[in-house]
């Protein structure tokens, strides 16, 4: 299977999936920490990550499929949402925590 087709089974095989340096236990940068607490703030414990410097073929790929040139990347639903600024945007204007409404309470 190749990088796009892996990263696409991801994200439309989970209904939250943040790509993120390193893990929501252990963040190795500070934009994908916040990315998770913004998660967390919205209600939605449980998501999927995927580290991208233990996959280098991932991050690199991600980039490509979402034609956005940073990380953390956010999907809800397999939609691209975006990084960790755009999260904070949506989250501040209540957007964020619409998209994730019904998907905070099923998780």
């Amino acid at each position: 299977m190749d990088v796009k087709e892996k990263i696409h089974q991801t994200v439309t095989g989970n209904p939250v999936v943040l790509f993120m340096k390193g893990t929501p236990q252990f963040p190795q940068c500070g934009f994908s920490a916040k990315a998770v607490q913004i998660l967390k703030a919205c209600g939605v414990d449980k998501f999927a990550t995927v580290n991208v410097l233990t996959e280098p073929e991932i991050r690199t790929g991600i980039k490509d499929y979402a034609n956005w040139p940073t990380i953390p990347q956010l999907f809800i639903n397999g939609e691209f949402i975006g990084g960790s600024d755009i999260m904070m945007e949506m989250y501040q204007a209540g957007e964020l925590q619409q998209k994730l409404e019904g998907i905070a309470k099923a998780a």
